[in-house]
Parts: C-alpha cells; sequence; structure tokens
C-alpha cells in the first residue's frame, strides 16, 4: 500500500474506495503506519469529509480491524445504548439490567471519562472487586448466563479505533462527524446487535453545543446504523443541567441503585432509601429525569425489536419491570458475576458519604432554581479529582456532589442546593465558592425545557 497517495487523493478531496479504506484500517491494527503520516490521513479527512459509502466502509474496516464478538442462537434480541457524554449521565447502569429483565441479551461496552464528561468504567470501578476488563469469551458467557455485562472493550476489540481515537484528542481532528460516526459505531458493530438506541446531548455540558450539530450527529449515526443492518435509532437530550441529582462515581453507583429500588407503596419515586436523611424534601430529591430518560432507552429498544406494538405500551412496561425489583436483583447478579464483592458493596451504600469531608451550599435567598449549569459542575467535579484532565490522571471515586437542586425546584434562604463531597476541607470551600455561580435563583419558576427535545429514526 502507497499510503501517501491516500493521503494526498483524500487531501485533494477524492473518494477513497471500500478496498482503499479497509487496507489502511488493516495498516493502523498490525502498527505498519506511522503516526505522523496517520495524523496527516485524520486532517485530511477532516477538512475534506467523506461521503456516507465512505463513512460506512471506514466504520465496518474500523469493526473488522479485530474480534467481533459472536453469540449462540438465542431467541432473546441483542440490544445497546451509546450516549455521548454529559455530566450526572448514569442511564446505562439501571438500563443493562432492566433490559436483561425485559428480555433482552446487553453486551454494553462502555468507556472511560476524559474532561468534564463522566465514564462508566469509572464508575464501575468505584464498586468493591467489580472487573470491567474481561475477554470476548467472558463477555459472551456473561451475557448468555446473566442477559447483561458493562465492560470495556478488549485489546482485541476495534484496535484500529483505540490507535486513532488516540491521535484524533492530539491532532485537533475530533470534532469530525465521520471520525466520531465510525469510532463510535464501530465498537457497537462489533457486538454484533439486532438494535441500538443513542443517547446524542447538546448543550452547555454536552459534546455537541447546539441541538442543530446534535441533530446532525444523530442522523448521521442512525443512518449509518441502519445502513450496516443494525436498528438505530436517536434521542436528542438536553444536558444544560446535570442528570440526576448526585454526579461523581460513587455517588452516581449510589444513584443507580436508588433508580433500580422499587417505590414503597404510596411514596414517591426518589433516592431516599438509599441517601441519608437532608435537608431537603423528598420531592427535592426525585429522580424523575433519570427515570425518564432510562425508562424512554428500554421501551425505543422494544419498539425497535417489535416486542412491543408502540412507545406507549412499551414505556408503561418497562415501567412495570422496573418498578417490579426484579432489575434490582439482576444488578447484583451482574456484579457478581464480574466479580465484585456483595457484601463489601452493600455496607458502602448503607454509608451516607465515603469521602473524607462533606459540605453543603446553601441558598441564600427564597425562591425558584432556574438554572443549574452542568458545564460548571462538571469542572469543579473534574478538579476536585473525579475526572480525567488528561488520561494517565489518577481518578477520585468518593468526590462528586449530591442532593443537587434542579430548576424548577422550590428553595427557601439557608436551604441546601447540594452537598459537596471532598477529600480535603480547602479543596471542599474552593468547589463551594465556585460553584455558587452555577445556580440562578429568581422570584418565580422559569419555563421548563424537554429533557428529550427529539428522536431520529432515519
Amino acid at each position: 500500500m502507497n499510503f501517501l497517495s491516500l493521503i494526498e487523493a483524500k487531501r485533494d478531496g477524492q473518494v477513497l474506495s471500500a478496498a482503499q479504506l479497509r487496507e489502511i484500517m488493516a495498516g493502523v491494527a498490525a502498527g505498519r503506519l506511522p503516526d505522523y503520516q496517520l495524523a496527516s490521513f485524520l486532517m485530511a479527512v477532516f477538512f475534506r469529509g467523506l461521503n456516507p459509502a465512505e463513512t460506512a466502509a471506514l466504520t465496518l474496516a474500523m469493526r473488522d480491524s479485530g474480534d467481533v464478538l459472536q453469540f449462540p442462537q438465542d431467541p432473546r434480541p441483542l440490544v445497546d445504548k451509546h450516549s455521548t457524554g454529559g455530566v450526572g449521565d448514569k442511564v446505562s447502569l439501571p438500563l443493562a439490567p432492566l433490559l436483561a429483565c425485559l428480555g433482552f441479551r446487553v453486551p454494553m461496552i462502555s468507556g472511560r471519562g476524559l474532561g468534564i464528561t463522566g465514564g462508566t468504567l469509572d464508575k464501575l470501578d468505584a464498586i468493591p472487586g467489580m472487573q470491567t476488563r474481561l475477554s470476548a469469551k467472558r463477555i459472551v458467557a456473561i451475557v448468555q448466563e446473566v442477559g447483561c455485562v458493562i465492560c470495556g472493550q478488549t485489546d482485541r476489540m476495534v484496535p484500529a479505533d483505540q490507535k486513532l481515537y488516540a491521535l484524533r484528542d492530539v491532532t485537533g481532528t475530533v470534532p469530525s462527524i465521520p471520525l466520531i460516526v465510525a469510532s463510535i459505531l464501530s465498537k457497537k458493530l462489533a457486538e454484533n446487535l439486532d438494535a441500538l438506541v443513542l443517547d446524542v446531548k447538546f448543550g452547555a455540558a454536552a459534546f455537541m453545543p447546539t441541538k442543530t450539530a446534535a441533530r446532525k450527529l444523530a442522523k448521521a449515526m442512525v443512518q449509518l446504523g441502519c445502513r450496516c443492518g443494525t436498528n438505530t435509532r436517536a434521542l436528542l437530550t438536553d444536558m444544560n443541567t446535570p442528570l440526576g441529582r448526585a454526579a461523581g462515581n460513587w455517588l452516581e453507583v449510589k444513584e443507580a441503585v436508588a433508580c433500580l429500588t422499587p417505590r414503597r407503596a404510596g411514596a414517591r419515586w426518589d433516592a431516599s432509601s438509599i441517601t441519608a436523611d437532608s435537608t431537603n424534601t423528598p420531592d427535592r430529591l426525585s429522580l424523575a429525569d433519570l427515570r425518564e430518560l432510562t425508562l424512554a432507552c428500554a421501551a425505543h429498544l422494544l419498539v425497535q425489536t417489535r416486542r412491543a406494538r408502540d412507545f406507549a405500551a412499551a414505556y408503561r412496561r418497562a415501567a412495570d419491570c422496573l418498578d417490579s425489583g426484579q432489575p434490582r436483583r439482576k444488578w447484583d447478579e451482574m456484579l457478581a458475576a464480574q466479580g465484585a464483592d456483595l457484601d463489601a458493596f452493600h455496607r458502602q451504600l448503607a454509608r451516607d458519604h465515603t469521602a473524607p469531608v462533606v459540605v453543603e451550599l446553601k441558598a441564600t435567598r427564597t425562591g425558584f432554581v432556574t438554572r443549574c449549569d452542568a458545564r460548571l459542575w462538571g469542572e469543579v467535579i473534574r478538579d476536585l479529582g473525579g475526572g480525567r484532565l488528561t488520561k494517565e490522571s489518577v481518578v477520585h471515586y468518593d468526590v462528586g456532589v449530591d442532593h443537587l437542586a434542579k430548576p424548577g425546584d422550590a428553595v427557601r434562604a439557608g436551604d441546601v442546593l447540594a452537598r459537596i463531597h471532598a477529600r480535603s476541607p480547602k479543596q471542599a470551600e474552593t468547589a463551594r465558592r465556585r460553584l455558587r455561580a452555577a445556580f440562578a435563583i429568581a422570584e418565580k419558576p422559569g419555563r421548563r425545557t424537554p429533557l428529550i427535545a427529539e428522536i431520529i429514526t432515519r
């Protein structure tokens, strides 16, 4: 292969064939192509783009650069969900066991966080003994036995993407939509899925800042997923406000367990059975947005696989299943299969907090919360040690925020707007000073915006 001629061809706006793209990805996976030439190729793609046929060929070539999961024949459809990332986005944790209880197989291959967006694997690493590095054989075995697994990709899965992803991050080519689409879908297609639902976020703390940009990315992924034989649809969701009432790895695990915990008869659906008593009322602990997005993802997959006649019926079925307590038991079953120490996990759940220092941020006036800036929350949690500035950064799993006040909440002067979990009093006070700017409180409640703004099916 004369890779230089292919770089020049793309630089000049020519269309590359599927065979050429397969040859390039095989060279990437084998380590035959130098980084400086790969960087030039990525920049050529960034400026010249790829047409739909090229994007499809690149995606499949990346998928086929390594192992593809092979599952035995089974009446249970293979499904998964992918999120483009946000602050407090813990949907994957309750969704996987819920889907397993709805009769699906869920080989959920997830990633780690970078910057202000949280990573699913980092959350799972906060669970004592939890193993997320599994062989392909073990992934298949757990999915077949338990119904779901949440783990990282193996070293032999989509190796071309692992190389290109690292280079994109340091060459200024991350925002290329064809490269984003190929990176995301190559990993999901390596799971051999029947259906995939995408959560494409927009807003202050999202990779795509506007709904228009998110829609463009969602449509590209949906069209390509369907073109490659996987029934795919996308939800455009708002990421101007954190999802749920907690952000930070262990605190999000705890909230995910609250989402899976059945409601007491006549009680609101909230986190009160998991979190300790606080100055907040049960209404303020409501996890309605987390529940809504979790159930919406499950309902769409039921419709996509023709397991439900329409979305309304699918949503009711998913809600009944979530409230039955079965997914909560399935969660423990999945954790045990992945090596978690359940006794230690349950002891940790029973504690109010695991961070050395917890301080409260209180309202200075009475009114209604009209803004809770997700980007600022994400930056503060990262700086507390809950996220990464680089891939080598050490993550502290117990830092973060909980008991978060959200837009529309009524507060009185002195009410808790959030609790900050930190490693030292100095860090906690610095975070508290910064986070005052994350909230706006007005005399009247502001206009509520929907969490799910749009559904992309084609």
